[in-house]
């Protein structure tokens, strides 16, 4: 029987068992997590430096590149360490900080998003509106509001879990602590006060959720209604990205967590955490950067500006 006192650090999830198979996913990984932060700090970047990018949409999307570099640093770095080092173990603190760190980065995220499908409605909807609903000062809240109600949220969540007593091992089934697999080493039944928390988190996910939908269900009736294929193209231009990213965060978590328990297995669990933990964080730069040609012009006159710097 093991407790809190006794336990001084979890068993992580590997993802092979051989040495060639763990080295060759440190590499794998070490790969992805460049290319994110390369992609993200590229976008903070442009943004930050082009005067042009100074907009709601912009600052509200130099948030999701802070907020996807923090989000994939939680995660990756220790299971590279992990293959590296041929090694499973993280400490109980370490535990408890990933599980903090990635609630707080995912939640706020997913706040982020809403915020930004309100920002393409006044776009769209209400353009005449747009400076005065969205000034400086109301993105500037709207952010903070973001990020504040992630941190409480995260607070909540990670004071609640380890606070439970752990009887059932140290062994997590997962390859970063994950609240759900934590749960499992409890042997109380306070974990129902914790069971609670994740539905009042699914409830207000899918109060965000509907409200992501209405926004755009609004935004395509007024773009259907412009006469012009070009209005229509830069009107998509500018929702497209964020659609996509909302549908890839939603659509891999979900995935993992309401999967069918009959075509469960540990192996396809490794994967899809992989996917919704890493997958949104690398690729998101990507979808910015490809459907928007703002974005495009200003990567391109940062790059060209540090190439003329060396040369």
């Amino acid at each position: 029987m093991l407790n809190n006192r006794s336990i001084t650090h979890f068993l992580l999830l590997a993802f092979a068992d051989t040495r060639e198979l763990q080295l060759l996913h440190f590499w794998l990984f070490l790969g992805i997590y460049l290319a994110a932060l390369l992609g993200n700090v590229l976008i903070i970047t442009a943004i930050a430096c082009d005067h042009h990018l100074h907009t709601p949409m912009y600052f509200f999307l130099l948030n999701l590149s802070l907020l996807d570099l923090g989000s994939i640093s939680t995660t990756l770095p220790k299971a590279m360490a992990n293959s590296l080092w041929d090694t499973r173990a993280i400490s109980y603190p370490g535990c408890a900080a990933q599980i903090f760190f990635f609630i707080f980065f995912i939640s706020a995220e997913f706040f982020l998003l809403t915020i930004m499908a309100y920002d393409r409605y006044v776009a769209i909807c209400q353009p005449l509106h747009y400076g005065t609903l969205l000034g400086s000062r109301a993105c500037v809240h709207m952010a903070a509001a973001a990020w504040g109600t992630g941190l409480l949220y995260s607070l909540l969540h990670t004071a609640n879990t380890f606070s439970l007593p752990f009887c059932r091992g140290n062994a997590v089934d997962q390859f970063f602590c994950e609240i759900p697999q934590i749960l499992k080493l409890s042997c109380s039944d306070s974990y129902l006060r914790e069971v609670g928390l994740l539905v009042v988190s699914v409830c207000l996910g899918f109060g965000c959720f509907v409200f992501i939908v209405l926004s755009y269900v609004e935004i395509f009736r007024v773009v259907l209604r412009i006469p012009s294929e070009q209005g229509w193209h830069k009107s998509f231009s500018k929702c497209l990205p964020h659609l996509t990213v909302v549908f890839l965060l939603i659509s891999t978590s979900f995935f993992a967590y309401l999967k069918p328990p009959s075509i469960s297995s540990p192996s396809l669990d490794l994967v899809v955490s992989f996917l919704y933990s890493v997958m949104p964080p690398s690729v998101n730069p990507l979808i910015y950067s490809m459907r928007n040609q703002e974005m495009k012009d200003a990567l391109k006159k940062l790059i060209q500006s540090v190439v003329s710097q060396q040369e």
